[in-house]
């Protein structure tokens, strides 16, 4: 059997046509197959290459992580440096009260173990999302997906969750002293890279104040610049009492996190003792990729250079095809008729090297979210490939 049979054969599918692409090799913002065929890559593994592919730093950081030891114990028990290092770093461009992080395994795990942090922190059980929103697919974070499309296959699901619409300062009345969170996005992106106003979100975090309930903002696809500026909520005047961290997290590693005040982040160590545990969140090798990555972007231009190739994207793609362009940062929707035709579209652009896919609940919309280190020669060719696809 060749690679794809033993694909198809022997992996899990999660649907049934997959891409199905036999990739080889990653290089900045290029993948290769296996028949050399070069792809420039617009959705960055979903926004989690901010820094490329295999960026030498970060490699060199693997590597020496893995000379020195791979997986010890289970998480909190050994005082890992790479674990220490990090955590350390991303506190130091946060606010001050978000202090305390929680490693996971992926952003998924980040949204579960900050629904239970609100839980015995406010000893409440109600918890309110947003339509249109995603937080991962495991029990609990499928509970606060915003789609019942997605969800109904999978009920019973986690009881006393309440699903508000999102930028309604009207639907903010159900945020009550009953609610132990308030979990939410700060760009919408599975909805087609939607952002609220700024009133809507100051709103939100005067009210989860008033009520003390919990504001839990997800920044697992817009943290690390994706936005134009380091986390999302920034550009509100806002600060969370959590947030969730992933994909970009561990620069190409599997890594997620959340993290919150050291006196309510304490909460889980007591009554009961180890009320939140895994054994591979915050693994070392991880670490050591994600702080490599992180100091990175902290010492190049690639973020400050975003609002610029944004709009460069945005001054190119003008087509009478396309409905729309939405935008925050380099997170870009670019809006058609219906499915069918951005699909087309996709793999056309597949075809000629250029790979982007579409979004959860806006299939509809082609999604851009190219690596930050994306050159603006590469943004005028991805799109001048993309304009000829529009065309045929």
């Amino acid at each position: 059997m060749n690679q794809r049979e033993l694909f198809l054969k022997h992996l899990a599918q999660t649907s049934p046509t997959p891409l199905g692409l036999e990739i080889v090799k990653a290089e900045g913002i290029t993948l290769y197959d296996a028949a050399g065929k070069e792809y420039m890559d617009l959705i960055g593994g979903v926004s989690v290459c901010n820094t490329g592919h295999r960026h030498p730093a970060v490699v060199e950081a693997i590597k020496r992580q893995v000379d020195q030891y791979l997986h010890v114990l289970v998480y909190g028990e050994f005082i890992q440096s790479p674990q220490v290092q990090y955590a350390a770093l991303l506190v130091s461009h946060l606010p001050p009260l978000l202090n305390s992080v929680y490693f996971t395994n992926s952003g998924t795990e980040a949204t579960e173990g900050a629904m239970k942090l609100a839980k015995r922190a406010t000893g409440r059980t109600q918890i309110l999302a947003f339509k249109q929103s995603y937080h991962g697919s495991t029990q609990g974070a499928l509970s606060v997906m915003g789609d019942e499309h997605w969800r109904n296959a999978f009920r019973p699901l986690l009881p006393d969750v309440l699903h508000l619409d999102y930028d309604s300062i009207e639907d903010l009345k159900h945020i009550s002293r009953k609610t132990a969170c308030v979990i939410t996005e700060p760009v919408q992106a599975e909805k087609g890279v939607y952002t609220p106003t700024i009133a809507w979100m100051q709103a939100l975090r005067k009210k989860c104040s008033e009520t003390g309930t919990l504001l839990i903002v997800d920044e697992i696809q817009t943290g690390f610049g994706r936005t134009g500026t380091w986390w999302g909520f920034q550009q509100f005047g806002i600060v969370p009492d959590i947030i969730l961290l992933g994909k970009a997290l561990g620069g190409g590693m599997p890594l997620g996190a959340f993290i919150a005040d050291r006196d309510l982040m304490w909460t889980l160590t007591d009554q009961p003792v180890l009320g939140h545990i895994t054994t591979f969140g915050g693994h070392p090798v991880s670490c050591a990729a994600g702080l490599a990555a992180m100091t990175l972007l902290l010492k190049e231009d690639w973020i400050d250079t975003v609002p610029v190739k944004e709009a460069l994207f945005r001054s190119l793609l003008v087509h009478d095809r396309i409905k729309a362009v939405r935008s925050n940062g380099l997170l870009i929707a670019v809006e058609f008729d219906h499915f069918e035709t951005n699909k087309r579209i996709i793999d056309y652009c597949i075809l000629r090297g250029v790979l982007s896919d579409w979004f959860l609940f806006a299939p509809q919309c082609m999604r851009l979210a190219p690596p930050l280190v994306i050159s603006e020669d590469e943004i005028r060719k991805a799109c001048a490939i993309i304009g000829e696809a529009l065309d045929k």
